[in-house]
């Protein structure tokens, strides 16, 4: 079973709009989530503009010893971002998912003001119920 430390939800300014962790062995605090969803998203950036195949899209995995970092940037410039343990397999599908929720309950919720942080029960539960279901995979 290949365990999930974090999601992050980057608005495309490169703001933190929404994060959630799992139970990652190092925990992370407000101030270093939102550093990291910055420094991410400026790499993200430069990766684009850096890379020598034109049309590149930047980064989509990024791994480590001790960590996989798998990304997808919606057509909008939302970005989806999980940190898992390494060799994790089947993460595009779970992002794409993960998009698809974002896309039925933030997006389409009347009260969400786009670009701000995701307050939205009805994500967090379907969220909730779409990685424990990768989990038991």
């Amino acid at each position: 079973m290949a365990a999930i430390y974090n999601l992050y939800i980057i608005n495309k300014s490169g703001g933190l709009i929404f994060y959630k962790d799992y139970g990652s062995a190092g925990r992370t605090d407000t101030n270093d989530s939102l550093r990291v969803a910055s420094l991410w998203h400026s790499m993200y950036a430069i990766s684009q503009q850096l890379s020598p195949v034109s049309g590149c899209s930047g980064i989509e995995l990024l791994q480590a010893h001790t960590f996989d970092l798998h990304c997808f940037q919606s057509r909008t410039g939302t970005e989806f971002f999980i940190v898992s343990e390494p060799g994790t397999q089947h993460m595009e599908g779970l992002l794409k998912h993960i998009y698809e929720l974002y896309t039925d309950f933030v997006l389409k919720n009347p009260f969400y003001e786009m670009e701000m942080p995701i307050r939205c029960e009805l994500f967090d539960i379907n969220l909730t119920r779409e990685i424990q279901k990768d989990h038991v995979a």
